[in-house]
C-alpha cells in the first residue's frame, strides 16, 4: 500500500471544508470547518499511522491535528513530546482530544499529571486537573482529596474558563465517587456558584456541581449526602 502523504491528507481535509461546520466550530473556539463525523471516517480509513500523525501535528492545522490524534499510537509518544504537544494545543477540541485520547492512554500520564497540575499556563494546568479528575473516579488511592477540595474552594471561582471547567469536573467527581466528602463538595459548589447558569440542553445534566453530583448519585441510588 502506497504511503499516504501529508499533502494528500491536507487536500482531503480541504475538500471536507464545510462553512456551516466552521461556523459551529468557531463558536466553540475551534478554527476548522470539518464535520467531526467525516473526520472520524477519514481516520478509520487511514488506520493507525504514527509517523503520519506526527507530521500532521507539525502542520499546526487544527483539523490535521485532530486527525493526528485519532490515528496516532498513544503509547509511542515520549513524555517530553507530549509536554510540547500540550503547550501547542491552543484550541479546545485539540486540547480535549489530546488529554482524553492520547495522554490518558500514555504510560507517562501520571508523571504529566503531576508536572502539569500547578503549571503557570492555565491551559496546561487544566490538563493536570482533568487527569486528576480521571484519577478521582478511577484510581483515587494516594490522592489528597480534602486537599484538592481546599484548592478548588480557594482557586476555582477566579480561574480562567478552561481551568475552571477542569477544577469543577474534579469537584463533581469527588462528590459523586466519595460519599464521605459529598456534602462538602456540594457545599463548595453552592457557595461558589461556578457554572450555575450554564446553558444545558434538554436531557443533559447541568455541569453545576451540586446538580451534577445529586443527579449522578440519584441514578446510582446513593442519595445526596445531605442530612
Amino acid at each position: 500500500m502506497a504511503e499516504t502523504t501529508v499533502a494528500e491528507v491536507l487536500a482531503e481535509l480541504a475538500g471536507l471544508e464545510d462553512p456551516k461546520a466552521r461556523a459551529v466550530n468557531e463558536r466553540h473556539g475551534d478554527d476548522h470547518g470539518v464535520n467531526l463525523s467525516r473526520l472520524r471516517a477519514l481516520a478509520k480509513r487511514l488506520k493507525t499511522q504514527q509517523e503520519l500523525a506526527r507530521r500532521l501535528w507539525e502542520t499546526g492545522d487544527t483539523a490535521a491535528r485532530l486527525l493526528a490524534l485519532l490515528i496516532c499510537r498513544p503509547k509511542a509518544f515520549e513524555r517530553g513530546e507530549l509536554d510540547v504537544m500540550m503547550r501547542q494545543a491552543r484550541t479546545p477540541k485539540v486540547h480535549d482530544w489530546l488529554v482524553n485520547y492520547v495522554v490518558k492512554k500514555s504510560p507517562h500520564a501520571e508523571e504529566l499529571r503531576l508536572a502539569w497540575f500547578a503549571d503557570p499556563d492555565p491551559a496546561v494546568a487544566s490538563a493536570g486537573w482533568a487527569l486528576t479528575a480521571d484519577r478521582v473516579a478511577k484510581q483515587p488511592e494516594g490522592l489528597d482529596l480534602p486537599g484538592l477540595l481546599d484548592a478548588i474552594e480557594a482557586e476555582m471561582k477566579d480561574a480562567p474558563d478552561r481551568l475552571q471547567w477542569a477544577m469543577n469536573t474534579c469537584l463533581a467527581q469527588i462528590g459523586i465517587e466519595h460519599a464521605g466528602l459529598r456534602a462538602r463538595a456540594i457545599g463548595i459548589g453552592e457557595r461558589l456558584e461556578v457554572l450555575k447558569d450554564y446553558p444545558t440542553s434538554p436531557g443533559c445534566t447541568s455541569p453545576f456541581a451540586p446538580i451534577w453530583i445529586n443527579e449522578m448519585t440519584r441514578r446510582a441510588g446513593q442519595g445526596s449526602g445531605r442530612g
